[in-house]
């Protein structure tokens, strides 16, 4: 297992459509395994697999205090209802916009075995789940901004702004 490098925007693998994964052998073992590792150092609830340069229809999704798991060939079965709500993305690392997402979904697809599943999502899995198979689709959340006043530069952690400062005061003296 390694940490892969995030695809940044407006790297142009981000806008393509991912493709079908035929079939569910060592490699895409390999790559759901690294996509894991790559959420957990980015600190994400969610990644595609085109967000670490390979346009196949893979997701992986690591809710809080829960096991990481996959989503080969994810697909909706039913979404349900409307919510507005803030989200970032790894790829977009400096802003942030508030978006409409589905309050509730289901989603089949296949798990890392290749065998069928489907996966019930609300709140945050919901969020999760509808942004990552966006991104298959060559869809990021800055498309569904509705408007330019519901998008936000983030600031910076405050351990970055504190070692930053830190540094500049070491250069200063």
């Amino acid at each position: 297992m390694s940490v892969r490098p995030i695809i940044k925007y407006p790297d142009q693998v981000l806008r393509q459509k991912a493709k079908t994964v035929p079939v569910v052998d060592k490699s895409i073992k390999t790559l759901i395994d690294d996509m894991i590792e790559t959420m957990k150092a980015g600190s994400g609830c969610g990644l595609a697999a085109p967000q670490v340069g390979v346009s196949l229809r893979c997701i992986v999704l690591g809710m809080p205090e829960e096991e990481p798991f996959a989503i080969i060939n994810p697909e909706f079965v039913k979404r349900v209802g409307e919510r507005e709500i803030e989200e970032g993305c790894l790829s977009v690392p400096d802003l942030g916009g508030h978006v409409k997402r589905s309050i509730s979904v289901i989603v089949k697809g296949l798990d890392r075995q290749g065998k069928p599943i489907r996966v019930r999502g609300k709140e945050l899995l919901c969020q999760a789940l509808e942004h990552e198979i966006d991104h298959l689709n060559g869809v990021l959340f800055i498309d569904r901004v509705e408007s330019p006043d519901k998008l936000f530069k983030k600031e910076k952690p405050v351990e970055v702004e504190a070692k930053d400062a830190a540094a500049d005061l070491a250069a200063s003296q």
